[in-house]
């Protein structure tokens, strides 16, 4: 099979990663942030927007601002994510939880190279470096433009397919339909060693910073590639 691979693409969050890039990707339960939160978060971006589009600052200095806008909006989620009492917890459920960390572990290399993870009540946060690399492109003329393909998926066709999979087993397991995850995942593509590290201790002690166990090593919901589980 080929996928076609498109270094920046568009939902309402910007996407981009480079081939052979590692990726942070957090994705969430449909409806884990409440929706008026949500109205903020996109009036707040499409007035940024409006203002970018009208500014005469360098590319790289608008560029950062959106960066920046992103970041800020992503800790807010966190907090609300991490301290959640309501709204869907459909992770807390065991069997659950395993289908997302067996669908996890799984495609580790197959799809990518994985580091770490950590399955939360609501939200799940991954590090990982998908398979495809600038080697494995392919290009093919198209009528106005050059694509490109690849037999290693990127990260649009790795979310969809693990989303898909793990939704579908999920709402079996809990009877019920509709959404399962939120149709949007925040992905950050890792510049250096420094951050890389920063990022895993970040995952790894999500739980305890949520205050569930004392030692990260004793939730169940962890990976750590370095120790293999």
């Amino acid at each position: 099979m080929k996928y076609e691979y498109k270094p920046f693409y568009r939902r309402k969050l910007p996407h981009r990663h480079s081939p052979g890039g590692i990726l942070f990707v957090t994705f969430r339960l449909y409806g884990a942030i409440p929706k008026v939160v949500l109205n903020e978060w996109r009036n707040t971006r499409d007035a940024l927007e409006r203002e970018l589009a009208i500014t005469r600052d360098p590319k790289s200095e608008i560029e950062n601002a959106r960066i920046q806008f992103y970041r800020s909006w992503f800790a807010k989620f966190e907090r609300l994510l991490d301290s959640s009492k309501a709204g869907p917890l459909w992770l807390k459920d065991v069997e659950v939880a395993k289908i997302v960390y067996d669908s996890l572990v799984f495609r580790n290399g197959k799809e990518y190279e994985l580091f770490a993870f950590c399955i939360m009540s609501n939200h799940v946060h991954v590090l990982f470096k998908p398979i495809l690399t600038e080697r494995s492109l392919t290009s093919v003329q198209a009528a106005h433009s050059t694509k490109l393909y690849s037999e290693h998926p990127p990260l649009g066709n790795i979310m969809q397919s693990l989303k898909g999979y793990t939704a579908r087993n999920a709402d079996l397991v809990l009877k019920r339909t509709g959404p399962f995850w939120d149709a949007e995942s925040y992905d950050h593509q890792v510049r250096n060693d420094d951050e890389f590290y920063r990022i895993k201790r970040y995952i790894l002690n999500n739980p305890v910073k949520a205050g569930l166990v004392i030692d990260w090593r004793d939730w169940r919901w962890s990976f750590d590639s370095a120790l293999g589980r």
